[in-house]
């Protein structure tokens, strides 16, 4: 059985509001349950496990009431670090689980089913895959001092989520000690010495984290609304 680990820690600062940013309405509905729906949409029998801060938990409920939303998941507690709200999740994955497990973002609700559905594939053969797309700004390295020099940004990728892997060896990493150099899940498991394989991301993937971030996203929900209505 499959899985995937949908991580929605943040608190909406960078936001500039009260309400985390997952729960911000979204075309008629908060985005983490978009994000649940994309990954229902891949696979109706996938387990689904929510990651949510524990004050956030009972609001979560309600919102699930309000809306009606009965997909089926589990919900373990945040952690302090995106490190520890992945492990949380990943404990509620059974042990003797044979599969794949996939940690997403949870305000990263516009994720291609093909995206998914190749991240999973891909971690059937390889253990371990990510999606990445092309670095489009210019990018310097910074060297101290106030000085810098450019570096070739061919050699650069962006990296984004759902990154997949084997149960077990998702379980094995997560066993280590936490490291400031963990900065996502692929750094957990490539600590072990595992290759990650590399699959085609999307632009559409936005990850929600600025006003300016939800702004393009409502804009591109009215694009998807529009193609389906006018057959566009």
């Amino acid at each position: 059985m499959d899985y995937v680990i949908i991580v929605a820690g943040g608190k909406g600062l960078r936001m500039g509001g009260d309400t985390p940013k997952q729960f911000l309405p979204l075309a008629g509905k908060p985005i983490l349950m978009r994000t649940i729906e994309r990954f229902r949409a891949y696979s109706e029998r996938i387990g689904i496990i929510v990651v949510l801060p524990q004050e956030q938990q009972a609001y979560w409920k309600e919102l699930c009431e309000r809306y009606d939303f009965h997909a089926p998941h589990q919900i373990a507690n945040g952690g302090a670090t995106r490190f520890e709200s992945s492990r949380n999740g990943l404990s509620l994955v059974p042990d003797e689980a044979e599969g794949i497990v996939a940690f997403h973002d949870g305000v990263r609700p516009l994720v291609p089913v093909s995206v998914i559905d190749d991240c999973y594939e891909t971690a059937r053969d390889s253990f371990a895959a990510i999606p990445v797309i092309p670095v489009n700004d210019s990018l310097r390295r910074m060297e101290g001092e106030g000085r810098s020099h450019a570096v070739y940004r061919p050699d650069y990728k962006a990296v984004q989520t759902p990154q997949a892997f084997d149960i077990s060896l998702a379980k094995q990493a997560f066993r280590q000690p936490y490291r400031e150099s963990f900065t996502d899940d692929a750094t957990v498991v490539e600590s072990l010495g595992c290759q990650v394989a590399l699959v085609e991301g999307s632009r559409e993937n936005i990850k929600i984290t600025t006003p300016t971030d939800y702004f393009l996203f409502r804009a591109m929900v009215k694009v998807h609304e529009d193609q389906q209505i006018f057959g566009l």
